[in-house]
Parts: structure tokens; sequence; C-alpha cells
């Protein structure tokens, strides 16, 4: 009797219940609620869009950042800037993106091109002094 009660609550009797009702798979195919995980995007009309800045006092790099999390490259151009706040913004802005494991990366004199990750920047501008 006991394993009788033990095979029937892990279903491993062979005998089948007739006064049991019959559990039906449910069907969400209807639901409005139930999104596909498999979506994918049209390239055509998603667009990667790159953010100007040209900072003036250090509390802007905070905007800057904010960019970079929202997955958006920003080109910071220091040259209305004065070159110790420019450094201190340089600094905040390399810690940010080493956080989000992005790229910082010099284009032109007292200009920097920012990117979080997924973004590859190719090639270089080489200085002239050199």
């Amino acid at each position: 009797m006991a394993f009788e009660k033990f095979s029937n609550f892990f279903g491993i009797n062979d005998e089948e219940d007739e006064n049991q009702p019959v559990q039906q798979k449910a069907d969400y195919s209807n639901n409005e609620k139930v999104v596909s995980m498999n979506s994918t995007t049209d390239s055509r009309t998603t667009s990667s869009k790159i953010a100007i800045y040209q900072p003036r006092v250090y509390a802007d790099a905070k905007v800057v950042a904010k960019q970079l999390l929202n997955n958006k490259a920003v080109i910071v151009n220091f040259n209305n800037i004065n070159d110790d706040s420019a450094k201190r913004i340089v600094d905040f802005l390399t810690g940010s993106i080493f956080a989000l494991n992005g790229e910082i990366k010099r284009v032109g004199d007292k200009i920097f091109l920012c990117t979080p990750p997924k973004f590859e920047i190719d090639g270089s501008i080489p200085d002239i002094n050199e």
C-alpha cells in the first residue's frame, strides 16, 4: 500500500485512473504579453549616434559619462577649457571608460574620442611633431 501511494505520487503507477482529469498544455500563443526572445532589429532603421561635447567646466564630465553609459560614442573637444580642468576631465573619463570596458583615444589637438564597449576604433592619426 505504501509503495502504491509512492508510485501514484511520482506518476509511476502503470494503471491509468479514469477519475483523474487529464492535464492539458497551456496555449499562450494568443497572449499579447508574450514577446519573442529571437526578435531582431533591422540595421537600416537603427542608427548609432556620436555625441559631440565641448566642456567648459569640470562638471560637464558627468554629462559625457552619461552618454557613454547610454552606449553612445562621444567626441570631446577641450579647446574652450584650461589645461588643468581638461586633464581632470580626461582622468574622470578614463576611469569611467575603464569601468565600462570602453576605449578613449586622442584624435587631435585637445580632441578625444570616447567609445563604450562594442565600438572599435580602427587606425590612428600620426602626430605632426613626429
